[in-house]
């Protein structure tokens, strides 16, 4: 796995600006944004097909936004046990707050408020693993995306789990420098907002374009980094880009 060149790349492009600059517009308008992760998906096929210039075009928007409406459905489902199992307990909580001004179920009222805590921290540490795991399976879904373009592949769970399984080491590589990367450039970008926070109007927009091309970087070493993953993986198979 050629990491230096997973952050290096983008600079490489001598239209990264104007790429990138589009990207980061587009993140930020809501809606919209789901053809940035569309452009990601794009950044792994090419990094998969072994591109010369991994960083695509926005010549085919419509596209792009059509995969991360894709993307964005399929993780609302995943995102599913999630949601239910944060309303439940405030479901209980809130179901005992009818009972608060009745003195015949103080008793009643106080262990419903009593269980829902205890459910609240039951599915707290459940949903934290949950969310682990997530966050391993999350690429390699991504990775089964990229190459069939599909809905449904997003839910070859056994699929995700092999390309993981059998290719254990430039998966977990990726994934740690991927973590490392965000935390490194949100350091840095923390400082430096520090610095310039005291200057009023000019420190506010550095700031703001600042957090912004932060998180764009990071996505885009993230897919260049799972693009390698991928094509490791699936070396031994025919690559086939979504609506070919």
């Amino acid at each position: 796995m050629n990491v230096e060149k997973s952050f290096a790349y983008p600079f490489e492009d001598k239209d990264w600006v104007r790429k990138l600059g589009l990207g980061a517009l587009i993140s930020m308008v809501p809606i919209l944004n789901f053809a940035w992760s569309g452009y990601m998906v794009d950044i792994l096929r090419n990094v998969m097909s072994s591109q010369p210039e991994p960083l695509p075009t926005w010549d085919d928007l419509g596209k792009k936004f059509n995969e991360g409406l894709i993307l964005f459905g399929a993780g609302l489902i995943y995102a599913a046990p999630i949601l239910i199992a944060v309303c439940l307990p405030l479901g209980i909580t809130a179901f005992s707050g009818l009972f608060s001004g009745s003195s015949n179920v103080q008793d009643l009222n106080r262990a419903i408020t009593e269980v829902g805590v205890v459910v609240f921290f039951g599915l707290l540490c459940v949903l934290l693993l949950y969310g682990l795991v997530l966050s391993i399976l999350y690429p390699a879904i991504l990775v089964l995306f990229s190459r069939e373009g599909t809905f449904a592949s997003c839910f070859k769970l056994r699929q995700a789990f092999d390309l993981i399984r059998k290719n254990a080491a430039p998966f977990f590589i990726a994934w740690a420098l991927s973590i490392a990367a965000g935390l490194v450039v949100g350091l840095i970008v923390g400082f430096v907002n520090l610095v310039v926070s005291w200057i009023p109007c000019i420190g506010w927009i550095v700031g703001l374009v600042l957090g912004v091309a932060s998180v764009i970087y990071s996505n885009v070493v993230y897919a260049h980094l799972f693009g390698q993953f991928g094509k490791t993986a699936l070396e031994d198979r025919q690559l086939v880009p979504a609506n070919s």
